[in-house]
């Protein structure tokens, strides 16, 4: 691992860039590798068009290669790739891996080009043919929960309904679009950059991609009220739902990811200082599915759930338990 990252620094400063060294990346190559030789590469500018992040999946994710970006941070045409072998012609590797990436991003310009020629609106109704849950219905119903959860946070937190209610309605869309399907990873980004060519508000666009926010453990939250209001609206649905369906998490299962939901939520409630009764919140959602949909006692039976997951958040805060047990 040592000796791929000092290579990978060293090829980024010949080319007066930055490399980006994602640990899971490194990892994964490192476990392909016995004899690491890094080699950079370069691939045409024109794709520089597209969003950034289907460029960076696209050669992490295919091809194992490692980004680069300039001084301001802006990513560049150029690669680097671990070789494992110390060739007598490495020029002629590198040339191989520029042939390979060409097909993986042209692939990528199709789809988001395809993807841009249909509205975020237009693919709502697609999202009618992916299951959510059997017994919950489809991603259009847990959309329409969604967009009845936001207007009531929205409404508690003295954001703008509409914007949220309209960011609610469309949080799920770019799930239809191909660039997802390729990429699954870039769903949210996609959405935002679809919204944006809709003439979508910058709010709208930037809460569909910040709904998913945290992404993972420590990772950023949403940064605008409106994100906000669609994250927690999602994820107290999600709970809610399973929870209320007898399908809450068992030892090591948890498929739904329920505890990372509620630790995001808990995150965002105490670290954004929001003024929300969680209890009531999760009454609402409740409401919002169809009668005798859930099984009776759901509301509390998440509530306690949720609470119960404030002893990881403070240790993960290098608080102790026995603090957090004596307040």
């Amino acid at each position: 691992k040592n000796s791929i990252k000092s290579q990978v620094d060293a090829k980024a400063k010949d080319l007066n860039a930055t490399a980006v060294v994602d640990e899971e990346l490194l990892n994964e190559v490192a476990g392909l590798c016995e004899w690491p030789v890094a080699l950079a590469g370069s691939f045409s500018s024109k794709f520089l068009s597209l969003p950034c992040e289907a460029l960076i999946l696209a050669m992490k994710i295919h091809q194992k290669y490692f980004h680069v970006l300039d001084s301001g941070g802006d990513l560049l045409p150029h690669f680097i790739t671990i070789s494992n072998i110390e060739s007598d012609n490495p020029a002629e590797v590198i040339r191989g891996n520029e042939r390979v990436i060409h097909p993986r991003l042209s692939d990528a310009a199709f789809f988001f080009n395809s993807d841009m020629s249909s509205s975020l609106e237009s693919r709502k109704s697609s999202l009618k043919q992916i299951i959510f849950q059997q017994r919950l219905g489809t991603l259009l119903d847990k959309t329409d929960r969604i967009d009845r959860n936001a207007r009531y946070i929205a409404r508690a937190l003295r954001a703008s309904e509409s914007e949220a209610s309209q960011s609610a309605l469309l949080c799920k869309a770019d799930l239809a679009s191909q660039m997802v399907l390729e990429f699954p990873d870039m769903q949210g980004i996609a959405g935002r950059h679809y919204a944006l060519n809709d003439g979508l508000s910058s709010s709208v666009a930037v809460a569909i991609e910040q709904h998913y926010w945290p992404v993972q453990a420590g990772s950023r939250l949403p940064e605008t009220d409106v994100g906000v209001c669609v994250a927690l609206a999602d994820r107290i649905d999600t709970l809610v739902g399973i929870f209320g369906i007898g399908m809450q998490p068992t030892g090591s299962k948890d498929p739904f990811a329920l505890r990372r939901a509620s630790l995001s939520i808990l995150r965002i409630l105490i670290e954004k200082a929001y003024f929300l009764d969680l209890e009531e919140l999760i009454d609402f959602a409740a409401d919002g599915f169809a009668k005798d949909q859930l099984d009776p006692g759901t509301s509390t039976e998440v509530l306690k759930y949720v609470i119960d997951r404030l002893p990881t958040y403070y240790e993960e805060n290098n608080i102790a338990i026995q603090i957090f047990r004596s307040v």
